[in-house]
């Protein structure tokens, strides 16, 4: 089966299991309960940037709006936060993206400023219960945060279990609602079918962004995997490019490619022109 297919064929059963048998509307689910959540309203898409050779590269400012400035190393100190904090504010960037345990005091530090706070949940492995990861992603929102970065379930995806891939998903898009919800697919451990399956699940799922990785395994972001899950989502999803992103020039064939958003630790250095190393 094609690619194109494969998409087409999940996405008919994905819609088949979201329906109660019954009464034919969709199912609901306990974390959509919660009363101190709004009902979930899907975020603005953020298009693909225009691609051919005579589209001219970003701008400074189109270039840090792009990145999500991130600090996700556990030994991270609250002064490396404020700096991180800092450095969003002078340049700009769309976001602050840290683990859930630090989105409280990021939220204080961007108070004030268009620098949202982005809380990462199920980091790095993917594997806790959904119910556990609904519940750190509803502590996160109400400690500040404004955007959800999830791991997806690689073990299940493995296992052929998509409807648990689907729920787990689905439970922290609920939980996290309005904020829009990242699904981290961890590409470099996935077949392109398995790749191909996981952006049709975070689709159907609700999800806004699907990304490429958590920065922490043995690759990151390929031109490759952001033209095939530009491709399978389609313009109703962003994409967002992480792990390996070091200079301008590797952001902007990211967004060639399709991204919509970057993961970086060096960004900075990506806006000032330099190149950096490491991991993220």
């Amino acid at each position: 089966m094609s690619n194109d297919g494969l998409v087409q064929a999940i996405t008919a059963e994905v819609q088949r299991r979201l329906k109660d048998p019954v009464t034919g509307q969709p199912k609901r689910s306990w974390h959509s309960e919660d009363a101190r959540l709004p009902h979930r309203q899907r975020a603005a898409v953020e298009k693909p940037a225009p691609q051919g050779p005579d589209v001219p590269p970003p701008s400074s400012k189109q270039l840090a709006q792009l990145i999500d400035h991130t600090l996700l190393r556990p030994e991270a100190t609250d002064e490396q936060l404020r700096k991180v904090c800092a450095e969003a504010r002078r340049y700009q960037f769309k976001t602050v993206c840290v683990n859930s345990c630090n989105v409280r005091l990021v939220a204080q530090e961007l108070s004030g400023s268009s620098v949202l706070p982005i809380a990462v949940v199920g980091f790095p492995l993917g594997a806790q219960n959904p119910d556990a990861k609904a519940y750190e992603t509803r502590q996160a929102i109400r400690d500040g945060a404004k955007e959800i970065d999830m791991v997806i379930n690689i073990g299940a995806l493995k296992s052929t279990r998509y409807a648990e891939v689907l729920d787990d998903i689905r439970a922290v898009v609920e939980a996290a609602a309005p904020a829009p919800v990242k699904v981290i697919l961890e590409t470099s451990q996935l077949t392109e079918e398995e790749k191909v399956i996981s952006c049709a699940l975070s689709k159907a799922a609700g999800a806004a962004f699907v990304k490429t990785s958590t920065g922490f395994d043995k690759a990151g972001a390929t031109v490759e995997d952001i033209t095939l899950m530009r491709r399978v989502v389609g313009p109703d999803l962003g994409v967002k490019a992480s792990g390996g992103v070091r200079s301008k020039a590797d952001v902007e064939k990211m967004v060639r490619a399709g991204a919509t958003r970057v993961g970086a630790s060096s960004s900075v250095t990506i806006v000032t022109g330099g190149t950096a190393s490491g991991s993220y």
